[in-house]
């Protein structure tokens, strides 16, 4: 006989005594004030057979309510409070049926008796079921404390992959070295509830993954493991969300194109990863043509400017893989440029061809030895200041770096005969209410400029949205504030954002290089926004902490330049498509060459003097969808 079977079994017996031994302490208690079975017996002695027959239609009535409203098909240690009331409601039932059978069979009893009976047996059935549960729980915890060197695992899935999972768990128990020795596989969730009350690899499947918190809880989990690998996008950033809320560790396996799988059938756990915060984004990252970004980069001399920034150094590192003949980082800051240049020197040692300056894009004279002395190819110009609140406060200080910074690089790359110059943008130069934003927007204006007068370089801008983990971005800001035990602080419950990884960013940057022509704006399809918010509240759970209760959120308002929303294209550009479909083409617009120079001219002479309001307003007049601290 199976062990389900026993289990169903002992809790039908323990059912049957209860009812059995309710009808007798109800007639027991009745007979105290002379109210026994039957309504001609008032103040006579208990008759036993008819006391026992009622007492057999309770335990045949009770039982079969309790089987038809599934009392026996749950294990009573996953009870909810419904499991409860239905049991309950099982119970009165089959009392009220017996009551009436009785009465049917000459055997009428007291009504007083029907409605103590009820509520003894009720309150006897339902406590029964607290009390044994709440013993097992204990029991089953006590039980397992000779294992609290091992994390009570949860695995989400219960397919090939948690199946694998599991097998790998099992043949690890022979050797105590193995890391995977540290994982207590408790219990799965699965969404196909044809795996519900199965078992794999001996593990019990107890709910669906929207049970996944109450899980967590009931059965006392410290680590979550995601085991889902062929699941879509919204289903993934779903599951992740209720993942998040469960306040447990929380680890995944990649995505299926991301898996490794050899002849092997036990390496599965070694992919397993912890949760990062772009996971719960809701998509699987963003793949890219390495032989077209290869054939792009290899033998070639590649300029980075902001080489030591969080997006400039991430594109030193993926060149770096490619084998170019020379990378030169330029950067002001020399703290972040010593940083990448010592990592790729581990890294690399003399296999790489790495020339580190320290120099600024505004000076156009200093930039310009570079060039006569290296040569470049191909220029990545990701040197910017990129700070939103900052430059607000200094926008002739932004002015003078992004724009005219960028028009020393343009000029250059076309005096020495770059073959591509690509232009890092932002999705704030798109209809902008900043300073900083309408500054990146007179970028792309003179790139696309320089296109248009038919250059032999070719000049391409790359614009996507907040980069995770960058360097002002709102993930360092969140985890500082979390790890200091402050409250964490969002402009506005409603601002939402789209988000990329670093890895991504860049490796847009580097196709849109290859496959460029000249002119174009090169914009990443980010799936969904996401909501700020969200995003703070997830990253709270992902410390095991509860938001608003652990961790407050704090609302701060909007910042001066600040929208509750970002574009990536503007009205008139509209959409072309590539080979990577999620990578479009913003058509080009004309500009006119000579308005735009003398705009620039003015604007030299105006930050010259620093004016920041003036300066304000000739940006306002050189774009024309600049519509400064509108929120």
């Amino acid at each position: 006989m199976k062990k389900v079977n026993v289990r169903k079994i002992f809790l039908m017996i323990a059912d049957a005594v209860t009812v059995a031994l309710s009808t007798l302490v109800s007639n027991a208690l009745l007979s105290l004030y002379g109210i026994v079975v039957h309504n001609d017996t008032i103040g006579l002695a208990i008759q036993p057979v008819r006391v026992f027959g009622i007492m057999g239609l309770n335990v045949l009535f009770c039982f079969f309510l309790l089987f038809v409203f599934g009392s026996y098909n749950k294990a009573w240690r996953e009870l909810k409070a419904l499991d409860f009331v239905l049991s309950a409601v099982a119970t009165a039932v089959g009392l009220g049926i017996s009551f009436g059978f009785a009465r049917y069979m000459g055997h009428p009893a007291s009504w007083r008796y029907l409605v103590v009976n009820t509520l003894v047996t009720v309150a006897a059935i339902v406590g029964f079921r607290l009390i044994f549960r709440k013993t097992l729980l204990t029991l089953i915890r006590s039980g397992e404390q000779e294992s609290t060197d091992r994390e009570r695992t949860l695995i989400v899935g219960a397919g090939n992959a948690a199946r694998m999972i599991l097998q790998e768990i099992k043949y690890a128990q022979n050797d105590p070295n193995n890391p995977s020795n540290s994982i207590l596989p408790v219990c799965l969730v699965d969404d196909d509830m044809s795996k519900y009350r199965t078992k794999v690899s001996g593990v019990d499947v107890v709910g669906q993954t929207k049970d996944i918190p109450l899980v967590c809880r009931q059965y006392n989990i410290e680590l979550v493991i995601f085991a889902i690998p062929s699941c879509t996008e919204d289903e993934r950033k779903r599951i992740m969300g209720y993942c998040s809320e469960s306040g447990c560790r929380i680890k995944t396996v990649p995505y299926l194109s991301q898996l490794f799988l050899g002849d092997d059938d036990h390496q599965i756990l070694s992919q397993v990863k912890d949760i990062k915060i772009e996971d719960l984004l809701g998509r699987p990252p963003i793949t890219f043509n390495k032989k077209k970004i290869r054939d792009f980069i290899y033998g070639k001399v590649c300029m980075v400017t902001g080489g030591g920034g969080s997006i400039g150094s991430e594109l030193v590192r993926q060149i770096a893989k490619y084998h170019p003949e020379q990378i030169v980082i330029v950067d002001i800051y020399e703290n972040n440029a010593y940083d990448i240049q010592q990592e790729l020197y581990i890294e690399y040692g003399d296999s790489l061809n790495l020339i580190t300056l320290i120099a600024s894009v505004r000076d156009c004279k200093k930039m310009e030895q570079i060039f006569q002395e290296y040569h470049p190819h191909v220029v990545f110009h990701a040197a910017a200041h990129k700070h939103v609140p900052l430059m607000e406060t200094s926008p002739t200080e932004a002015v003078k770096n992004n724009i005219f910074g960028t028009l020393n690089m343009v000029n250059l790359s076309e005096k020495y005969e770059v073959e591509k110059f690509v232009m890092i943008s932002t999705d704030k130069a798109v209809n902008p209410t900043n300073v900083m934003g309408a500054t990146k927007r007179c970028c792309e204006m003179i790139v696309q400029d320089k296109s248009q007068q038919g250059s032999k370089t070719e000049f391409v801008t790359t614009r996507f949205g907040n980069v995770l983990g960058s360097n002002g971005s709102v993930i360092p800001l969140f985890r500082r504030q979390i790890e200091a035990g402050r409250p964490v602080t969002v402009t506005h419950p409603d601002i939402i954002r789209y988000f990329m990884t670093i890895p991504e960013a860049v490796s847009l940057v580097l196709e849109a290089g290859a496959i460029a022509k000249g002119g174009e704006i090169f914009v990443l399809d980010m799936g969904d926004p996401v909501k700020i918010t969200t995003l703070a509240e997830n990253l709270i759970r992902m410390y095991g902490k509860v938001p608003y209760r652990d961790v407050e959120i704090k609302f701060t308002g909007l910042r001066p330049g600040e929208k509750l929303y970002e574009e990536l294209l503007m009205d008139e550009e509209g959409l072309q498509k590539t080979d990577n479909k999620k990578i479009f083409i913003g058509n080009q617009i004309d500009i006119d060459a000579d308005e735009l120079n003398a705009q620039l001219n003015e604007l030299h002479e105006i930050v010259e003097t620093n004016d920041n309001e003036a300066t304000v307003k000739q940006l306002e007049k050189m774009v024309d969808t600049f519509h400064h601290n509108i929120n």
